[in-house]
């Protein structure tokens, strides 16, 4: 199962640079209190330790022992046995190194801390390819064998709640505006409901800002109290999938500052939108943005569509990773249902948006906002990769409501996710052998546990 690559991430050790990022860090922050370091496990929870800010040093030049096992837990942070990455192995551990340019000062926290992502190698410097980082850097380098790039930006959706002084969400939550009146008091795009949480939404632009964060646009979303960040485009994939996971960090913690609880749950109401995780991807080699190409762009745009639609049942269980993510998967929920594409529409999985040609893209619109980024990236690259190889066109776009349309559904029920993905050999070589296992073990772990559960419903049914 520890299976490595000596071909991707380099020991950071080996490069003076990192030498610089932290002397320029000392020089800003003399009085560092605190080290947090940051490693994204397989379900996108960040694992991690805190350490004294006098250890910031030692962590790039020694690195940061962590278990490999951390990739075989549950979202619950429990083990799983089926990896076979736990007690049966020594539970060895790795060592973890500091993702390069991500050392930067955490502007929320009460004491002087800074926190640095990390990513994990074998003792020798490999990569651990059950590291998503490492599994979509792996894709990446498949792009350049093709002589291509990504540039990638991502949309994330989320729900700000009043924060319980129990922290018991067992009962059913109320957002921010449920004393407002007014029937559903949707109000999308509203310029009141940013200005009613304004202190909140500077202090995350600050924020974002002082962390090389590219935050843009902040849009008050289709639900009460659901918000939704938008994030400047990327050149690298992999900066863009840490932007998105430490974005989602970012206003977590700014929010519990302001006595709120940010919730990036797929979807915590029957009766309201769930949150997404919108993706936006165009592919670039020596000449630019290969869409944009005057004679090839529309023609290359539509075979990497088809790579996407082929793909997308086996590759659901990536871009909807949770068993209430499947929940949003139901027709009226706001999320794309149906596996198809269209132009400047909202309503189909694949939308290619209005702009110029130099901004041709692909908007993929499946993932819920709690899946990992690092996996619903390299399950999107995948899919664009596999139609720019097989040169086939699309089927038709759709035209209107997607909702109301016969094409093929994306299923909503987890069970039938992990089968479609267990039995891809695609995926499998999309995420790797070792990964696609693991995958596979922990959500067929997730779905027995949720499967085990008594509901409410079942009680004042049956009892």
């Amino acid at each position: 199962m520890l299976q490595t690559s000596r071909s991707a991430w380099q020991r950071p050790a080996g490069d003076d640079t990192w030498q610089d990022e932290v002397a320029r860090f000392e020089a800003e922050h003399p009085d560092l209190d605190t080290l947090e370091v940051i490693l994204p496990d397989s379900n996108g929870v960040l694992r991690g330790k805190w350490l004294p800010g006098s250890a910031l040093r030692k962590v790039f030049e020694n690195g940061v022992a962590l278990p490999f096992s951390l990739f075989g837990l549950d979202v619950w942070g429990r083990e799983v046995e089926e990896t076979g990455m736990h007690i049966e192995t020594g539970d060895k551990d790795g060592v973890c190194w500091p993702v390069p340019g991500s050392l930067r000062a955490v502007p929320w926290a009460d004491r002087p801390t800074a926190q640095v992502l990390l990513s994990m190698h074998d003792r020798d410097g490999g990569a651990f390819l059950c590291d998503p980082r490492h599994v979509l850097s792996r894709m990446t380098d498949r792009l350049a064998g093709q002589d291509l790039t990504a540039t990638a930006a991502f949309e994330l959706e989320f729900y700000l709640f009043e924060d319980q002084d129990d922290g018991d969400w067992s009962g059913a939550p109320q957002p921010v505006f449920s004393t407002h009146l007014g029937p559903a008091r949707q109000n999308m795009y509203a310029l009141s409901d940013l200005e009613a949480f304004m202190p909140l939404v500077d202090e995350i632009r600050r924020s974002a800002d002082a962390q090389d964060i590219p935050a843009d646009a902040a849009v008050s979303e289709a639900a009460p109290g659901q918000f939704e960040l938008n994030l400047h485009y990327r050149r690298d994939p992999l900066r863009a999938a840490d932007d998105a996971v430490l974005l989602r960090r970012l206003v977590a913690g700014v929010a519990r500052k302001h006595n709120l609880k940010a919730s990036f749950m797929a979807k915590p109401f029957v009766e309201w939108p769930g949150s997404g995780m919108h993706v936006h991807v165009s592919l670039e080699n020596g000449a630019g943005n290969i869409f944009a190409n005057p004679d090839s762009g529309r023609t290359r745009l539509g075979h990497a569509i088809k790579g996407l639609i082929d793909t997308m049942p086996e590759a659901h269980l990536l871009f909807v990773s949770t068993f209430n993510g499947f929940r949003r998967m139901q027709p009226g929920s706001y999320a794309p249902t149906s596996i198809c594409w269209g132009h400047d529409n909202r309503s189909v999985a694949l939308r290619v948006p209005a702009g110029t040609p130099e901004s041709a893209r692909i908007e993929h619109r499946i993932a819920g906002a709690d899946a990992n980024p690092y996996l619903v990236l390299t399950g999107v690259l995948a899919g664009m990769l596999q139609g720019i190889t097989g040169a086939e066109a699309p089927p038709p776009p759709v035209e209107g409501n997607a909702y109301e349309k016969t094409a093929p559904r994306l299923t909503p029920w987890m069970d039938e996710a992990i089968d479609a993905f267990a039995a891809s050999q695609r995926m499998s070589d999309a995420v790797g052998a070792d990964m696609h296992k693991v995958l596979v073990d922990i959500k067929r772990h997730e779905l027995f546990a949720f499967g085990r559960e008594i509901s409410t419903l079942e009680r004042q049914t049956y009892l």
